[in-house]
């Protein structure tokens, strides 16, 4: 077993020495007395990694989208839903925290917290909901239906997205291009990432996340950490959700869906066309159901999984900057999370027709 602890010091001691490297040559840099053009490109140096892919930003709604549309709170991205409590948890940010709201939208209570999410999940029906807060570096667990916090795990830097496999939890530590292993609330083992990781999912016991820098998806065994596969996904990947023995990748800059095996081996399927910079994802297991966010053009697609490659189902207006999205298997209804208005739709089969 690795130790995160030796990796971290290494970690630290290589930024400090590139940092004091990069202070020297700036210096001597600085120093230089020709007016003349700087040098060019050295030859056979490595490309320059591209920027991490985003979220479009919306534009103004143009009407009123189906189903009902209801305050939560500011910028409310990161969402999931307990079926088991009937809550769902929803990530603000600017005051920092989560709300868990009712199926219907009511408040239920507000839990404060040091660093906003991007994304949630859960260790399992009833929970506790994992919390990578970006802002402080952490995993905090939040138990249902009291909202108790029941532990606060110091991980990488700017934690982006966790999911749960069995008792572990992988966290994908965006700015330090690792996944922290957490166990009984320790960080137990650090495995590298591809650059900049972002989206973390899970199919079975294999797990994959997605660097969004690198645009790499990573797929490895949840128990022994071997790695299975690393491919590149796409023009621009963000985050990845599984279904029995498939991933989904959202290909926000490629405008696509991309459908990964895992066995018996890790390797690209099928790409689906989602215009429109699909970001956020969720899996209705019982229905066989992808749900995908268009953030572009503020729109919701559905697919469904249940053959060999996605087949469209649905496609409905959302709320403005629809960053996330969460499903309640048990009705079907779909919950939508409009950032740029602090409002949260809520969209059952009888509002599609």
């Amino acid at each position: 077993m690795h130790n995160p602890v030796t990796r971290r010091s290494l970690r630290g001691a290589t930024r400090h020495a590139v940092a004091v490297a990069v202070a020297a040559l700036l210096v001597a840099c600085g120093n230089s007395s020709s007016d003349g053009p700087g040098p060019g490109p050295v030859a056979g140096a490595p490309e320059p990694l591209p920027s991490a892919p985003e979220p479009a930003v919306a534009a103004p709604l143009e009407a009123m989208p189906p189903g009902r549309v209801v305050p939560v709170g500011s910028m409310p991205e990161g969402m999931v839903f307990d079926g088991t409590t009937g809550l769902v948890v929803i990530g603000l940010r600017s005051p920092d925290g989560v709300v868990l709201v009712d199926r219907d939208g009511q408040l239920v209570r507000r839990v404060d917290l040091d660093g906003a999410p991007r994304h949630l999940a859960l260790a399992g029906p009833g929970g506790p909901v994992l919390v990578p807060a970006e802002g402080s570096d952490q995993l905090v667990t939040v138990a249902l239906p009291d909202g108790r916090i029941e532990s606060v795990v110091p991980v990488g830097r700017n934690p982006h997205d966790a999911v749960a496999v069995g008792r572990r939890v992988y966290v994908a530590n965006e700015f330090a291009d690792s996944i922290a292993v957490v166990d009984d609330a320790k960080v137990v083992d650090e495995i590298p990432a591809p650059v900049q990781p972002g989206g973390i999912g899970a199919s079975g016991d294999a797990v994959a996340v997605v660097g969004v820098r690198g645009r790499q998806t990573k797929v490895f065994d949840a128990a022994s950490l071997d790695e299975l596969g690393n491919l590149v996904t796409g023009a621009g990947p963000t985050h990845v959700v599984g279904d029995q023995d498939r991933l989904f990748v959202a290909d926000t800059n490629g405008d696509a869906v991309l459908v990964l095996s895992v066995a018996p081996e890790v390797g690209e399927i099928a790409r689906v066309e989602a215009p429109g910079a699909p970001y956020g994802m969720t899996v209705d297991p019982v229905r066989r159901q992808l749900w995908i966010t268009l953030t572009a053009t503020n729109r919701v697609v559905g697919f469904d999984i249940s053959g060999a490659e996605p087949r469209p189902v649905a496609d409905f207006a959302s709320v403005r900057q629809p960053n996330s999205i969460a499903v309640d298997p048990e009705s079907g209804t779909i919950y939508v999370a409009g950032t740029a208005d602090g409002v949260l739709q809520i969209v059952t089969a009888d509002d599609l027709g």
